[in-house]
């Protein structure tokens, strides 16, 4: 039975206007209820992570603005949210709910975040609707813990992965790939271990050609023990901050094809959300939903 990380408070209460989509966490698991997908037993809380797995990846001093609300006026307005306890606490258990994902990963092959995938979290800062690297601090945990030798960052959301490429740059055991978009945020890139910077526009066909290309062979050529997937859904053409041109259907192939490759190679895969902008909730709610669908219909 897949397993899913969710707790209520991933739908934190914006300020009316806001134009994060925070709905999307609350609508893609009533979703997969409604439709017989998952019933409750899918679905388990997590609870806050401890601050020792933080503070493998983030520095103290950032760690302890983020918990006494010290944080400087202008590193919050570039993470993009009202800084509140109930934020911070939301942070450290959807952070936890990636550690939770990955032990059930070793044992079913797959577990899934319904949030996370907040890539743009650096060592001493937040941006971009990102304070905590959950995938950064589950990855630290795994190598910390001895359950991973080698781990592959699947990142392709549509944003590169600028703070995991930062986390990781010095750190030979993690791998990561980020595929995104070649004129979109963020404006400076960083270095990842590998790049693809994909044209403004790209389709369905270019888009998984490229993915089909590279996938397989890093797999085999870096032969990792764990996969993490970024799988955001602002690939997609209606998205308003996307910037390229993959359907729906693509955005599923995208997903079904990732899965694929980790079930061919014998891979545990935790997946965490990622981004998703399009105007309608509709269309992202079910984007995100095809990647519960593909996983449940893959792995069992």
């Amino acid at each position: 039975m897949l397993q899913i990380a969710f707790s209520p408070v991933y739908r934190l209460r914006l300020p009316e206007g806001h134009r994060f989509p925070m709905l999307k966490y609350e609508l893609i698991h009533e979703q997969l209820l409604y439709e017989g997908t998952c019933t409750d037993d899918n679905f388990f809380a997590p609870s806050p992570v401890d601050d020792r797995w933080v503070l493998g990846v983030h520095t103290a001093d950032y760690v302890n603005a983020l918990k006494t609300l010290t944080v400087a006026p202008a590193m919050v307005r570039r993470i993009g949210f009202p800084l509140t306890p109930e934020l911070v606490e939301r942070e450290w258990i959807i952070t936890q709910g990636t550690i939770d994902c990955t032990r059930i990963a070793y044992r079913d092959g797959v577990a899934m975040n319904v949030a996370g995938g907040t890539h743009h979290a650096f060592p001493d800062r937040g941006e971009g609707f990102c304070m905590l690297n959950d995938v950064g601090v589950a990855a630290h945990y795994l190598l910390e813990t001895g359950q991973s030798k080698k781990i592959l960052v699947i990142d392709l959301d549509v944003h590169q992965g600028n703070g995991t490429a930062v986390l990781f740059q010095q750190e030979p055991r993690v791998f990561t790939f980020s595929m995104h978009g070649k004129d979109n945020y963020p404006l400076k890139k960083e270095q990842s271990d590998l790049d693809i910077e994909l044209p403004t526009g790209m389709a369905d066909e270019a888009y998984l050609n490229k993915l089909y290309e590279t996938l397989p062979g890093l797999i085999r050529r870096e032969q990792p023990d764990f996969l993490f997937y970024v799988s955001g859904v602002d690939i997609l053409e209606s998205d308003r901050l996307g910037k390229l041109g993959v359907s729906r259907e693509g955005c599923k192939t995208r997903d079904t094809f990732v899965f694929d490759q980790a079930i061919h190679f014998g891979l545990p895969i935790t997946v965490s959300m990622g981004g998703g902008y399009s105007p309608r909730l509709t269309d992202i709610v079910e984007a995100h939903c095809n990647t519960f669908r593909v996983a449940s219909d893959r792995f069992f």
